[in-house]
């Protein structure tokens, strides 16, 4: 089956919140933008009963609405939107080819804001009570059915505590498995406190799960003390794993720099190793991941992605595209000589404004237009005839008959 192909100047592989503000971004900078995702808008913020920590909301906010905000904000500057996977990632020259199973996308710029999934213990048994048999990743979902019921969170990080406490309100009992000594947990302080306080909440410290047991579905897991040994079957009508994230960045592999974890590498104006690529939120490595985070990535990202447009339409469309003779002159504006060849390079251009162009590259705020013809160092003059470079001069001495020996050889 032959693939339709539609091009976009942006796309946006994730709809998180880092993924939604990079769309926002790019959307609002009137760029042609798609948004990708292939099952939830709004991505694991929408399984977070309560935000406390995201600013401008002086009480907790629902995740599922705060996504629901975000959605509508970034739909209003006219971004696409399509639900479906994407299968790769390929790069030709200046464009990047995001494929799914109908269709590919062309785009002058990616923004990967693929998230992360949660991570399975790897105990025996554990596939068998996925996919609600017993084995669940979110309190929010599955609360409510739950009620007046026994219940395990595997886990001491500050969502295994907090989502912990949130199922309190409705099973009868919520038992927690910590790996580590008595009292020691990975959560914050003040959600330790309130854990501590609720007489629903009970710790098995020091253990890890063996193995998770039933027949349809889950009625007992069975937890390893790490320091005896001893196996301690514990039966529970619900079991949550709140045990940390692996990332969703699969699909990138060989085609991206990414830590031994699989997370993105990326610099601080979120661009990965491919020019034109850039990774947002919890793909991308980093300290820490929030909503708040993600939402600084995304920002920055879509921003970043904006001026690598404008730089690719600038540089296909003035210099390589360009008919006739050029010269590029890539220059740092705060140096002095090289002011000063500015200065002579212009009058010749003026003498001779018939026969050649001129384009002024300064690379004093950033020589990524400059690294796209492959100059060497500043101050240098590149000639071109029909796009195609003739001379990379970086000896300027002598200028003036350069010049004019280019476009009496080339005229």
């Amino acid at each position: 089956m032959e693939k339709k192909v539609e091009s976009y100047d942006v796309v946006v592989i994730g709809g998180g919140p880092g993924g939604m503000t990079a769309a926002l971004y790019a959307g609002r900078a009137r760029l042609k933008t798609l948004l990708i995702e292939k099952s939830l808008i709004g991505g694991m913020a929408t399984y977070t009963s309560e935000i406390e920590n995201y600013p401008g909301f002086p009480e907790p906010v629902d995740g599922i609405e705060l996504m629901k905000m975000f959605d509508k904000q970034f739909r209003r500057f006219g971004v696409d939107v399509k639900l479906t996977d994407v299968k790769e990632v390929t790069v030709d020259c200046d464009l990047k080819v995001v494929s799914t199973f109908r269709t590919n996308y062309v785009a002058k710029a990616v923004v990967i804001a693929t998230g992360n999934k949660p991570r399975l213990t790897g105990a025996a048994n554990e596939e068998k009570f996925l996919n609600d048999k017993g084995i669940s990743f979110c309190a929010t979902c599955d609360a409510a059915r739950n009620e007046g019921k026994r219940i395990m969170v595997i886990g001491s990080g500050d969502a295994a505590i907090e989502e912990g406490m949130f199922l309190t309100k409705f099973a009868k009992e919520v038992i927690v498995s910590v790996i580590h000594d008595e009292g020691i947990m990975d959560a914050n302080k003040v959600a330790q406190e309130k854990a501590r306080a609720n007489p629903r909440m009970t710790f098995m410290w020091n253990t890890v799960v063996d193995s998770f047991e039933g027949d349809e579905m889950l009625k007992q897991v069975v937890l390893k003390n790490m320091k005896t040994g001893e196996k301690i079957p514990v039966a529970v009508d619900t079991c949550f794993l709140f045990i940390g994230y692996v990332p969703n960045t699969k699909v990138f592999n060989g085609l991206l720099e990414m830590t031994n974890r699989g997370y993105i590498v990326t610099n601080p104006d979120m661009e990965t190793s491919v020019p034109g690529i850039y990774a947002v939120g919890d793909c991308r490595d980093k300290t820490l991941r929030q909503v708040a985070t993600a939402v600084g990535d995304g920002a920055v990202a879509g921003f970043m992605a904006e001026k690598y447009v404008e730089e690719v339409e600038y540089v296909n469309k003035e210099i390589l595209n360009a008919k006739g003779l050029v010269m590029a002159f890539v220059y740092n504006a705060v140096e002095p000589v090289d002011r000063e060849y500015l200065g002579r390079i212009e009058e010749v251009q003026r003498q001779h404004k018939d026969s050649i162009q001129l384009r002024r590259i300064d690379i004093y705020k950033s020589d990524r237009i400059a690294c796209r013809l492959s100059y060497t160092k500043t101050p240098s003059l590149i000639l071109m005839r029909d796009g195609v470079t003739v001379d990379n001069l970086t000896d300027l001495t002598g200028i003036e008959v350069k010049i004019k020996d280019f476009i009496d050889r080339n005229s």
